[in-house]
């Protein structure tokens, strides 16, 4: 009987072993279906419910955190940017702390010679704007004299509700407010105060940026070789970080590059469209269209005011303003929203759908500042999810 077969516990199965066939384990196909199951366990509710929240934590801290984040993401961006020229003078000879503050200083300097160069015409324009408020009240008021529009009428409907009002309770109706001495001035003086402080902001923000620039230049490869570092000691993870900050660094210069080209393509067809359109100062009016349109969708509309404002002023027509705005709306819209954005994501390698969510996403988190990073940010979160098995999702959802 012992010699015939013989019989062997495994877990909670026997097996028998006889000599006429070969042992059948039982537990097999449990075991083989029971690994799929654990490693393909969907989430809870629960476990839903906690990424849902963090996600929702950790966009309105980004939010909160905008004076700070702003600056560090821009000075990174900055450094990324210049760091070609900063390695080509130490190439040179040139200590790299003192090739980081000369490049930094004349990055400084041509901005500042721009801004003083340009001040002369922005001033004149400036101080059209008076005649501009003055053209506009009279157009308005003959308009309204010709025919009265929907407001006129609601206005004296109103008036005729007061009336009656008073006549029924006894009392004298109220005098309209004088909007031209207290309202329309005081909520000018306001905004142009709210705008003044916002610049000094921006200021503060950019010159914060640029000294972050010129430390993290002056780092040279430190950063870098700590991020190696704190990415562990396994060799395998030590390259992928390398690769991913050598992409990033392509990923950022490729979008500064089609940012210039789209940009100065925006000024050159814009230039054109104005001298047609027979609109004073044109050269500096697409010279600054150009330079706004460095914050996306935002700059478009300074730009198209500021075109609006200086063909009324010279024509006095409601018509030829509406054209110059419509004109220049539709090559921003051509070059700078359709053409740069489908270029970025080529670039990038990324879905354009994706890219211009991103943007609206940035901009509303950010205002302008976030229409101007959103797509660096874009490129740096998918070279990271690219190498990152937990973040194949994302990876997949940016992916072109």
């Amino acid at each position: 009987m012992a010699a015939n077969h013989a019989v062997r516990s495994s877990g909670h199965q026997t097996v028998v072993d006889r000599p006429d066939r070969a042992a059948e384990p039982v537990t097999a196909s449990a075991e083989s279906t029971a690994v799929p199951a654990a490693a393909e366990r969907e989430l809870s509710v629960g476990e839903i419910t906690l990424v849902a929240i963090a996600i929702c934590a950790g966009i309105a801290l980004a939010r909160i955190a905008q004076p700070f984040l702003v600056p560090v993401v821009m000075g990174i961006l900055i450094s990324y940017t210049l760091r070609p020229l900063v390695s080509m003078l130490e190439r040179l000879r040139i200590p790299r702390l003192a090739a980081a503050a000369l490049v930094i200083a004349i990055l400084v300097s041509l901005i500042s010679a721009t801004v003083y160069a340009v001040r002369d015409d922005v001033n004149d324009w400036v101080a059209e704007l008076p005649a501009a408020a003055r053209k506009l009240r009279h157009a308005i008021a003959d308009s309204a004299r010709r025919s009265p529009g929907p407001m006129t009428s609601v206005e004296e409907a109103a008036e005729e509700l007061d009336k009656a009002a008073a006549e029924a309770t006894g009392k004298p109706a109220a005098a309209a407010p004088d909007l031209s001495k207290t309202g329309v001035s005081a909520q000018f003086q306001d905004f142009v105060q709210e705008q003044s402080g916002k610049a000094l902001s921006v200021i503060v923000e950019i010159s914060v940026a640029l000294l972050l620039a010129l430390f993290l230049l002056a780092a040279g490869d430190t950063f870098r070789r700590k991020l190696a570092k704190i990415a562990g000691e396994s060799l395998a993870r030590r390259r992928v970080t390398v690769e991913v900050l050598n992409e990033i660094d392509g990923q950022i210069q490729a979008y500064l590059m089609t940012l210039l080209i789209t940009n100065v393509l925006i000024g050159l067809a814009t230039w054109g469209a104005l001298l047609l359109l027979k609109v004073p100062n044109a050269g500096i009016l697409a010279a600054m269209t150009g330079v706004v349109h460095v914050v996306p969708y935002a700059g478009t509309v300074v730009a198209a005011l500021a075109v609006g404002i200086a063909s009324f002023v010279d024509t006095g027509s409601f018509g030829d303003a509406a054209i110059a705005m419509v004109v220049l709306v539709g090559i921003a819209t051509v070059i700078g929203m359709g053409l740069a954005t489908w270029i970025q994501g080529k670039a990038a390698h990324m879905n354009v759908v994706a890219v211009f969510i991103g943007l609206l996403f940035f901009g509303w988190l950010w205002g302008g500042w976030g229409l101007l990073l959103g797509v660096p940010i874009l490129a740096v979160l998918k070279s990271i999810a690219d190498r990152v098995e937990a973040m194949q999702p994302i990876s997949e959802l940016l992916s072109g």
